[in-house]
């Protein structure tokens, strides 16, 4: 009886998926974050937001049914966290270093543009208005300012001998900048800005638009965790996500 078999299989289908679902929902993913808006922070009434967050808690919890529990921490706390398993992932750029202690899924889901900031009125903007590649700030003796665990200013900006100088903590970059520590800033513009006005040096710090490189962005979760196997599915709802519109919906809301 063909449509008694077909009748069958569905009804197998849905058990499978209900199954799925339901092993899903015991699972719980403590996720370590940075305060960094608009990616993730903590509005003052106390609930979280962010694109990041919103983008994590639509595949994961709401498509996946993954529970999720975010924490913050300064960033190199973060990437601890899950060296020593007090929390079980982050979301930031894989590294060869991260790759020690993480795994991952196969394609990034965001792309982060990388653009030089300076100080205002610099007195070698004509020549920061010039360089085009990273190497370039080392052929002009510019210095960049960073935040501690940058994994990607480490793997792309100190092997080329450019002098550095850290804080640990995002935000005091840009005062650190409009202070005249450093010459440059390399960091994205739609994160950087909601830190620089806080920081209240919106006046006298300089997007000068050259992009000198792009950041993918992954889901990251340290190799003894016990539901690995996520990555794959995670991977596949964020490629609906973006098909369907889901993506293009969730940034239109920060910017």
């Amino acid at each position: 009886m063909p449509g008694k078999n077909v009748l069958m299989i569905a009804i197998g289908i849905l058990w499978l998926g209900a199954v799925a679902s339901a092993a899903n929902a015991q699972t719980r993913l403590r996720i370590a974050y940075p305060i960094f808006p608009p990616f993730h922070w903590v509005k003052e009434n106390g609930m979280m937001t962010g694109f990041f967050y919103d983008i994590a808690t639509e595949a994961l919890q709401k498509r996946m049914g993954v529970k999720l529990v975010w924490t913050s921490y300064p960033w190199i706390r973060c990437q601890e966290s899950l060296k020593n398993g007090t929390e079980d992932a982050v979301i930031t750029v894989p590294t060869e270093e991260r790759a020690a202690y993480t795994v991952t899924h196969r394609d990034a889901f965001y792309h982060k543009s990388l653009n030089l900031f300076t100080y205002a009125n610099h007195p070698r903007l004509e020549q920061i208005g010039k360089v085009r590649r990273i190497a370039d700030l080392r052929d002009g003796g510019f210095s960049v300012i960073t935040y501690s665990g940058n994994g990607w200013h480490k793997v792309h900006v100190q092997p080329l001998g450019i002098k550095t100088y850290e804080t640990g903590y995002m935000k005091n970059v840009w005062t650190m900048l409009a202070q005249r520590r450093g010459d440059t800033v390399i960091e994205w513009p739609p994160g950087a800005w909601p830190d620089i006005k806080r920081a209240g040096v919106t006046d006298r710090v300089v997007d000068t638009a050259i992009v000198l490189s792009t950041m993918p962005f992954h889901l990251l979760i340290r190799k003894d965790y016990p539901r690995t196997d996520l990555l794959s599915g995670f991977n596949g709802v964020i490629r609906t996500m973006k098909a369907d519109g889901t993506m293009k919906r969730i940034l239109s809301r920060y910017y």
